[in-house]
């Protein structure tokens, strides 16, 4: 209440400057005219109580004014029309430009949204397009059983894996996702993107090593997949010889550990960044810093945190943590 006094004060400080130097002048021309002590004392008085009173009905209005403001500040989403009526031209004013530039955001904000709308759909349209040349191309190569055709095929591969994270890309941008939540096997949800990814670790002669568990975890299979399938994605592409492990604690940790070259211990804070793609990234040519974004993305949606624990040239373990607090029916 004080520092709310004290802004007030300093809101109308030269009105009270100018009261106050006007008190002195009636006081000062009163005295020239050598009236009495008592006169001049009892008009001061009078005129300092009237100010008080005035400063204190002011104060009042100032504060109810500024609760107004505080609760609009708080709910400016829904409440951004509902301003307090104006007390001078000049806040009638400025009312009038806030009111016209959240006029022009909102028609800015509808744009942008169509506009974003409009290339979500023809992504959309495209990366269900390309799938059909991709599934023709991967026929072809699978009539024949030659090295080139394999490495065509793991290339090709990519290529779909690439097309799916443009939609991914976008999904996960929105406001709203089409996430569904609910208990799935996490067993079932490995297996396939184990299954997935099956050929590129026959290919470059990389053993995995998993054991079954049988566990339920509260999430979405569709994006838990995802961020799995891009884990075994990155283990696969750096890693050259050796195994990858996956694994799952009884507290729900689903851990990924590959015997890869591993992360420079300065990337390590900022994996999960936006187009980073850290020393062994740029090194090698393969990375394109979306992958591990779009996987911490995923995470946060679904409440799942995600960390890795890496040493450079041993290699890298990418932990899930699955587990969720018990929740009750009251």
């Amino acid at each position: 209440m004080i520092k709310l006094f004290l802004k007030y004060i300093y809101q109308y400080r030269y009105t009270i400057i100018l009261f106050a130097v006007f008190s002195v002048i009636f006081a000062f021309v009163f005295s020239l005219y050598r009236l009495e002590t008592e006169a001049v004392l009892y008009s001061c008085i009078l005129c300092t109580v009237t100010g008080i009173i005035a400063v204190l009905n002011g104060f009042r209005r100032f504060i109810k004014k500024s609760r107004e403001r505080e609760y609009l500040m708080k709910n400016i989403l829904i409440s951004a029309e509902k301003f307090p009526e104006p007390e001078t031209v000049a806040e009638s004013e400025y009312q009038e430009i806030i009111e016209k530039l959240r006029r022009i955001n909102s028609e800015t904000e509808t744009k942008f949204q169509n506009e974003r709308q409009e290339s979500i759909d023809y992504y959309t349209a495209w990366v269900h397009q390309i799938k059909t040349p991709i599934s023709a191309m991967q026929m072809i190569l699978q009539s024949e059983d030659t090295p080139e055709h394999y490495e065509l095929l793991a290339e090709l591969f990519r290529i779909e894996q690439y097309t799916g994270m443009v939609l991914s890309y976008f999904r996960l941008s929105e406001n709203s996702s089409d996430f569904v939540f609910r208990n799935y096997e996490l067993n079932d949800i490995i297996k396939k993107a184990v299954r997935k990814y099956a050929p590129q670790f026959i290919r470059k002669k990389i053993k995995l090593n998993y054991n079954p568990v049988s566990v339920t975890v509260l999430t979405d299979e569709k994006w838990l997949s995802f961020i799995i399938e891009q884990i075994l994605s990155n283990a696969v592409k750096y890693t050259y010889s050796g195994s990858v492990t996956i694994s799952v604690s009884q507290n729900k940790i689903l851990r990924i550990a590959d015997t890869g070259i591993g992360i420079a211990p300065e990337d390590i804070p900022r994996i999960f960044e936006k187009g980073f793609t850290g020393y062994n990234g740029r090194a090698n040519s393969k990375s394109t810093g979306l992958g591990l974004y779009l996987c911490k993305k995923a995470s946060d949606k679904l409440s799942h945190k995600i960390c890795v624990e890496s040493e450079e040239g041993k290699g890298s373990i990418f932990s899930l943590y699955l587990e969720r607090d018990k929740l009750e029916i009251e």
